[in-house]
């Protein structure tokens, strides 16, 4: 057991997990947990790291601001897959380490997106509350079967996906900045431009980082080339799409319908947005399944000592 090193965790939802918990304490005598729930940013969370020379982090902003303060921290392990909240610059500048594995909750991810594509093919959310307020009708729905979906971003996430389609028998089309040559030949992908994508594809679902190429990637122009009956789905990251953009087009059937688990701003405030019966919303719980937790968890405590310079 490690006595020497400090370990503060700020993730909320690991500090909850008895079993994270214990395997954490295995490995590390002293453990700072945040307990009381608090949402650290700015100046509280540089007062939550300090003194600390090891963190695991899961949304917490990680800027230069916050580094500067802490002199006895050098290794920073991810509590999930995206980077886009831990400035890499100012972690090279300060000498802080990155412990980070990709892709550890990419089922629990596909499987969200697979749910919300068959939800709003069958309409079951706007059945539901019809029901609920008493109304009995039947909702003409259609299969997730044979159709084309569309796949921006084929990491860990999207290759996750496209073996879980294969049972449904979509034809499938990507877009990514890298070449995965070989998968793509050996799943039968198509690999397209964005907008061939979005024109093409009865379902599109985004899966890459927020950074500057990504950020607002489907514009008002990109999202009018997608089908009136399209359905577009968003289980990585907030301020990838314009969202007024895609709520003009929900509430004039230029969009058939869509879901997020993210947004630019969560929770999110557009009121008008998350009412419409044609909108799926849910709170950030693409990686919240417990499986996924685990996952997730045990890879953090493994950075604490796997870890480099980025």
């Amino acid at each position: 057991m490690n006595k020497t090193d400090r370990v503060a965790v700020c993730s909320r939802s690991f500090s909850l997990n008895p079993v994270l918990r214990e395997e954490l304490l295995q490995r590390y005598a002293n453990v700072t947990f945040n307990d009381k729930g608090a949402k650290l940013e700015g100046r509280v969370l540089a007062d939550f790291l300090r003194g600390h020379t090891k963190a695991i982090t899961a949304l917490e902003v990680i800027d230069d601001n916050v580094l500067s303060e802490l002199s006895d921290l050098t290794i920073i392990s991810k509590y999930g897959v995206g980077l886009d909240m831990i400035d890499m610059e100012a972690m090279k500048k300060y000498g802080v380490k990155l412990g980070w594995t990709g892709g550890v909750n990419r089922r629990s991810v596909s499987e969200l997106v697979i749910s919300f594509s068959i939800a709003l093919l069958r309409h079951v959310m706007a059945a539901n509350r019809e029901v609920l307020s008493g109304t009995w009708r039947q909702h003409m729905g259609g299969y997730l079967s044979g159709r084309t979906v569309g796949i921006i971003g084929c990491g860990y996430i999207g290759k996750d996906l496209v073996k879980m389609l294969q049972p449904f028998g979509c034809p499938i089309l990507v877009n990514d900045i890298k070449e995965y040559t070989d998968f793509y030949e050996q799943n039968d992908i198509k690999a397209v431009s964005i907008e061939d994508l979005l024109a093409q594809s009865d379902i599109v679902t985004l899966h890459v980082p927020l950074d500057d190429s990504t950020r607002n990637i489907l514009t008002a122009e990109r999202l009018a080339l997608m089908k009136a009956d399209g359905i577009l789905i968003n289980a990585a990251r907030g301020g990838l799409v314009d969202e007024r953009a895609l709520k003009n087009m929900l509430k004039t059937g230029q969009l058939a319908a869509a879901a997020f688990d993210v947004f630019a701003v969560e929770p999110p405030e557009d009121m008008e947005l998350l009412e419409l019966p044609n909108f799926i919303v849910t709170p950030h719980i693409g990686g919240s399944a417990r499986e996924a937790i685990l996952a997730m968890g045990r890879a953090a405590i493994a950075g604490l000592d796997d870890n480099k310079l980025v």
